[in-house]
């Protein structure tokens, strides 16, 4: 009898998820509208955009994105100057009743931030839960446009101040509080720490990390130019999955408590490797704003697909898989040696780039003798700068012989 399909359903925390996929707050969660048509096409959840209070002016440039991207023009980075929700919080308080009526088996979050007064944080949290938001996230981490008016990362880069927001939330929250964590610091325990003591129920992390996109030089205007000028913006897409995936790891590493992977998330595979560094369920927006909302659907196959395939009954199977094998470099084994060959001589092409990569930034252990790449094993150190550089996937790491170290 064939095994049942695994599970894609998860827990995080007192919340239950279809899929453990959500919309990120950001502009695919900027409606209601936008909203109900991921609901549609299988999202397990979404972050609304962040609600500020109706006295706090929402004003956004144009244009405000900006993008790097490869010569397919695939997306490797992305840049947003965009601002907060311009909807007021009646629109929203009647939207997220609206939803959740229509839609009760998906999770709906509200993410919320204010001025620094503590009361327009508990009143805005109690007015989005009234309306009957699962949960509350709070943004103390934006780090564009908002820090310059004391709130976003302004708040989120100090543990006393995301402290003092988190607490006064607690107070008067009777759903679960989230806290979203900017990469944009220097340590971020410290950070985790002050949100978890202050009552924080759980974490997300990240929010985008500050950034100069380009500047144009021709003009030599920044970019995204605004009239000729720029700022500093927030920095996603694929090339942040990697401080992503650091981040939520030394949370996990820490705190016992539920984790929502931001980060380059763009397909099934960087899910699963956010789910096994220690989260619960993942949050996306950068790759819906570039491939539309539809890419749930090979999100949830691949995800069911891959966890059929490690014979995991589930989600829950996955999370922290990897956490044990992520530790200080001084505990990294220095008695494992592996060194280049040429595994695939057939799609070699005589390009050189091996060679020249060993010669200028490696151990002069490649040549090029007729054509045909010839790896010296007694030089090679091991360090596979080659099998990165080989557009082809000619060259592979392999074990040292033991008793051949060196």
């Amino acid at each position: 009898m064939p095994a049942p399909d695994p599970s894609l359903a998860t827990t995080l925390g007192t919340l239950k998820l279809n899929n453990p996929f959500l919309l990120s707050s950001g502009p695919p969660t900027a409606s209601g509208e936008q909203i109900r048509h991921a609901f549609k096409l299988g999202w397990g959840g979404a972050v609304t955009k962040t609600i500020v209070p109706d006295s706090m002016p929402i004003e956004d440039v144009s244009p405000r994105f900006a993008a790097w991207k490869s010569e397919t023009a695939g997306l490797l980075g992305f840049e947003n100057i965009e601002l907060l929700s311009r909807k007021d919080v009646a629109y929203w308080t009647g939207e997220i009743a609206a939803m959740k009526k229509e839609y009760p088996d998906r999770v709906l979050i509200a993410s919320i931030m204010a001025s620094p007064d503590p009361k327009e944080w508990q009143e805005l949290a109690g007015a989005v839960q009234d309306a009957g938001a699962d949960a509350i996230e709070l943004n103390v981490s934006c780090p564009h446009g908002m820090p310059e008016r004391g709130v976003g990362a302004a708040i989120g880069q100090h543990p006393d101040l995301i402290s003092g927001v988190t607490r006064a939330v607690r107070k008067v929250a009777r759903v679960p509080l989230i806290v979203k964590l900017t990469p944009n610091v220097t340590d971020i325990v410290p950070v985790a720490q002050a949100a978890v003591d202050a009552g924080a129920d759980m974490l997300a992390a990240i929010n985008t990390v500050q950034c100069l996109m380009a500047i144009d030089l021709e003009t030599l205007e920044p970019q995204p130019s605004v009239a000729g000028a720029s700022t500093y913006g927030g920095y996603s897409g694929p090339a942040v999955k990697p401080i992503g995936l650091r981040i939520i790891s030394q949370v996990a590493h820490e705190f016992d408590v539920p984790l929502m992977g931001i980060g380059g998330i763009s397909r099934w595979q960087d899910a699963a490797e956010y789910i096994a560094a220690g989260a619960s369920a993942v949050q996306v927006c950068t790759a819906v704003m570039w491939e539309g909302a539809g890419i749930i659907r090979d999100m949830n196959t691949g995800l069911s697909g891959y966890l059929a395939r490690k014979k995991l009954a589930g989600v829950g199977e996955l999370k922290g898989r990897a956490l044990p094998r992520i530790g200080t470099h001084a505990a990294l084994s220095r008695s494992e040696k592996r060194f280049a060959t040429v595994g695939f001589p057939e799609r070699c092409t005589s390009c050189g780039r091996c060679v020249v990569a060993c010669r200028d930034g490696g151990y002069h252990a490649i040549s090029l003798q007729d054509r045909v790449v010839v790896i010296d094993a007694e030089q090679c150190d091991g360090c596979s700068l080659c099998s990165h550089v080989c557009p082809e996937g000619v060259i592979v790491m392999q074990a040292r012989p033991h008793g051949n170290l060196r």
